[in-house]
């Protein structure tokens, strides 16, 4: 089933068209990757789905994306409560200058949850959701910044499993980190699907064969190919798609 449709997506920084004519469903409890060279589209179609490009200056967006059939874009969506169900995380970890519990509790905090036993659970909860909390859970009161790095970005997904999101999204989550991390993070991403529908922006190939179910081809602001992981990497239609994951550009 599909969570997300975006149908006919076009996207504009100021006079650039940097998005055209983009098609792409996102199924439920999947995982879909969006792969292509730098500079493709890929990230901007990922922060058109949670409305991240509102906060550019001088963009603007024509077609349709809808989530759970409603358009995002329509004139009653309140953005806040869009981001809510639509989470993010981003490529290099960005956790808040404060303790780790309070990292967590900041968005149900946000959105009217003071009780603090109430907080504890969701705490420990988000914190075992992206498998931090053996890791953590003897200094949830020391600061978020004396996480290793790979640490720190499961935090930051835990921060965005906090407020109980429909969807991940995710770009990049893994370029700043060590191999082992970048491990750990793959296995949580095949253990969220289970929850959650995730979509992540990855440069790495083998990670997209890895960790998705479906995948896209970008390139120049093109949605080139969708389809299966399996059949786009095997058995891709388009010639592009081939020469891309065939290293022959990119």
């Amino acid at each position: 089933m599909d969570k997300i449709t975006a149908s006919h997506l076009n996207f504009y920084y100021g006079n650039t068209k940097a998005l055209k004519d983009v098609n792409l469903p996102i199924k439920e409890h999947r995982v879909t990757a969006f792969i292509g060279p730098s500079g493709c589209g890929k990230s901007t179609f990922l922060r058109t789905l949670n409305r991240m490009n509102d906060l550019i200056e001088g963009t603007r967006v024509e077609g349709t994306v809808l989530l759970d059939g409603e358009d995002i874009y329509g004139p009653k969506v309140e953005v806040t409560a869009l981001r809510k169900k639509v989470g993010m995380v981003f490529q290099r970890p960005n956790p808040f200058p404060m303790s780790i519990y309070d990292n967590i509790a900041y968005g149900p905090r946000l959105h009217g949850i003071h009780k603090k036993q109430e907080l504890d659970t969701i705490v420990e909860n988000s914190l075992k959701g992206a498998a931090l909390f053996e890791e953590v859970k003897d200094r949830l009161k020391k600061s978020a910044l004396s996480l290793s790095g790979g640490q720190q970005q499961r935090l930051c997904i835990a921060r965005a499993l906090a407020v109980e999101p429909d969807v991940l999204l995710m770009d990049e989550p893994t370029a700043a980190l060590d191999p082992i991390s970048t491990q750990k993070i793959e296995e949580l991403i095949l253990e969220l699907k289970r929850h959650y529908t995730v979509a992540i922006v990855t440069h790495n190939m083998q990670q997209a064969a890895r960790v998705s179910d479906f995948t896209a081809f970008f390139l120049v602001g093109e949605m080139v190919e969708y389809g299966e992981t399996s059949q786009i990497f095997n058995n891709p239609v388009d010639k592009r798609t081939a020469d891309y994951i065939g290293g022959r550009f990119g």
